[in-house]
């Protein structure tokens, strides 16, 4: 199968594709985090008839970024690049009288034209308020920030003007089945590394297994994604330095602010701002115990969201000064002690997404969280750690899931469901009258298998 066959995105193609579809010439915006597809779901949904014009901007002056789009347009309008523009908007109403018909325009990297000229949206707003425009216009952008401030910002002249705002999420894990030609449990292990961002799946499938992929992409530090934290800040973050910083601490087992905020030495305070924008990023984000509300728990836990960041802070970044020596068996092999507990966690991630909205067993469930916290066994007054992975309470509350997640070899279904049969009499959360069910998420068929409900990988990602 070749990699550039077309994956997931049927519900942003179809809704392109209606707005493209309208009487009237559009003004769409699309932006998401760098290497996430939004240039491919473009080049996807464009009519690609003769007029259909795609421009990808640069960081170049002003007037070399209207040459060159001029030089694009000439590819579809014969001598159009022959003329010098003054301005933008002497280029745009040039454009809109000579096309023959009604085609996509796509100005992609869009922040990168507005820094070389501020007066760009305004220039987009008149034309907009005209309503005389013959093309639809798209605009697409990696700087989350950049896009966010033009379209959702009042004070921006494009200000609720888009007819279609289209913020691209990571494609989701059973997608990578079909992307690296893989079976369910490698596919898990698989989208621990690389998440679901498009690039990085074409990138893996450039080598032959993921040892290879890991050691050539990220390991070496010539490859691909060695730097990719570097890249990603960039576009959004004004204080790099203090972004992968926290980045550093969160990957390295700090997940509480107070401790977070120690390690880099700063008040618990002044690292809010930073951790919020990271976490509006994607890049970071904050849980608390099930049935603890977000906003006044106390016990809110950090924790680097992105796969292959969380990869490169847990297994590289530490060992960057050996990885600079060649020394990348080295690092190779403590990744593959380590490597099935890094798993673990994104298999717990994606058994919680699992039952999040879904419905399991006749039982539709709202959001799935995890919980710990002391239980008091026994009448025991000192009472015990408990953590669960996975619980979610039905719509209509009369149920709750409670759910592990192992992902390990030849595992006891009687063992594991009777460990969490004990716990229910102890539960601070369970409602009177609510009916719990028990349920196992694992890597492969186990042992002693019992009544309980066991869901495996092909379960999770079908």
């Amino acid at each position: 199968m070749e990699f550039k066959q077309f994956i997931d995105r049927k519900s942003e193609v179809a809704r392109l594709k209606k707005a493209l579809d309208r009487e009237d010439a559009q003004f769409i915006a699309i932006y998401g985090r760098r290497r996430i597809g939004k240039s491919t779901l473009i080049k996807q949904v464009m009519r690609l008839a003769d007029n259909d014009i795609y421009f990808l901007s640069d960081t170049t002056a002003e007037v070399n970024q209207r040459m060159l789009f001029a030089k694009t347009v000439a590819l579809k309008i014969e001598d159009f690049d022959k003329v010098v523009y003054p301005d933008w908007e002497t280029l745009l109403r040039a454009l809109n009288r000579q096309i023959p018909e009604r085609a996509v325009v796509c100005l992609d990297e869009f922040p990168y034209l507005v820094d070389s000229c501020h007066s760009l949206p305004s220039v987009i707003q008149k034309l907009l308020n005209e309503k005389v425009l013959r093309f639809d216009l798209i605009i697409c952008g990696s700087s989350q920030r950049s896009m966010y401030g033009l379209l959702l910002d009042k004070k921006s002249p494009i200000y609720g003007m888009a007819d279609e705002v289209i913020k691209l999420e990571p494609i989701t894990a059973g997608h990578a089945i079909e992307a690296l030609g893989v079976d369910a449990p490698r596919a898990v292990e698989e989208y621990s590394v690389w998440g679901g961002i498009p690039r990085y799946w074409e990138l893996r499938r450039d080598y032959p297994n993921l040892k290879s992929a890991i050691k050539n992409l990220i390991l070496d530090t010539q490859g691909m994604l060695n730097d990719e934290p570097q890249r990603l800040l960039k576009d959004d973050m004004r204080d790099t330095v203090q972004a992968i910083t926290l980045l550093s601490i969160i990957g390295n087992g700090a997940n509480r602010i107070s401790e977070i905020g120690l390690r880099a030495g700063k008040d618990a305070g002044t690292i809010t701002e930073p951790l919020a924008k990271l976490r509006d990023l994607g890049f970071v984000e904050r849980e608390v115990p099930f049935g603890e509300s977000p906003e006044k728990s106390k016990k809110g836990l950090y924790h680097i969201k992105d796969s292959l960041l969380g990869f490169l802070y847990r297994f590289v970044i530490p060992y960057q000064s050996v990885l600079e020596l060649g020394r990348y068996d080295m690092v190779m092999d403590m990744i593959e002690e380590q490597f099935s507990q890094y798993i673990g966690l994104c298999w717990e991630k994606l058994c919680r997404d699992y039952v999040s909205g879904n419905t399991v067993g006749g039982i539709t469930y709202k959001a799935a969280s995890r919980w710990w916290g002391k239980i008091f066994p026994g009448g025991s007054k000192e009472g015990e750690m408990r953590e669960l992975d996975v619980v979610a309470e039905s719509f209509d509350k009369k149920h709750l899931l409670i759910g592990e997640c192992k992902w390990t070899k030849e595992e006891d279904a009687e063992r594991l469901g009777k460990k969490l049969q004990e716990s229910i009499p102890y539960l601070p959360f369970i409602k009177r009258g609510q009916k719990v069910h028990l349920v196992l998420f694992l890597k492969e068929p186990p042992l002693h298998q019992n009544e309980t409900c066991i869901f495996l990988p092909k379960d999770i990602l079908s």
